[in-house]
């Protein structure tokens, strides 16, 4: 069975073109294109990996779906998804012209698994979606 993918992206096209490659390469792809509407879709979808963006309808949307998810309270309605590895994916720097790697922001990248900029780097990308998912 396809491992299912849920990429969280307020950019249509990249949402669409994500989705084209990723089908190809066999995998199951459902999207959302806001935090709110990402948190929706992880609990209908059940997908065993995230791509998200960071700045959607906040400039820290992604990292507040990230904690909520990680979270790991008893009555938290994500507690099930606390392991479920996150890629994030963002132009943040580009944005703000700061820079920082997973490594530098650890203490504000809740659980994160790994981190690519903007615009993406399909081999990285699936490189890492395989080391994940296996």
């Amino acid at each position: 069975m396809p491992k299912k993918i849920l990429i969280i992206d307020d950019d249509k096209d990249l949402v669409e073109s994500l989705s084209q490659a990723l089908r190809f390469k066999g995998y199951e792809v459902a999207a959302a294109f806001s935090g709110a509407e990402g948190l929706r879709k992880l609990l209908a979808e059940k997908p065993g990996l995230l791509i998200l963006d960071v700045m959607m309808e906040t400039d820290t949307a992604g990292f507040e779906v990230a904690s909520q998810i990680r979270s790991g309270r008893e009555t938290s309605r994500y507690r099930e998804f606390r392991d479920i590895p996150i890629i994030i994916l963002t132009a943040i720097d580009q944005t703000t012209n700061s820079r920082f790697s997973l490594d530098q922001s650890e203490s504000f990248l809740p659980g994160v698994n790994d981190f690519l900029t903007k615009p993406v780097d399909l081999d990285r990308l699936f490189e890492k979606i395989t080391r994940i998912l296996g």
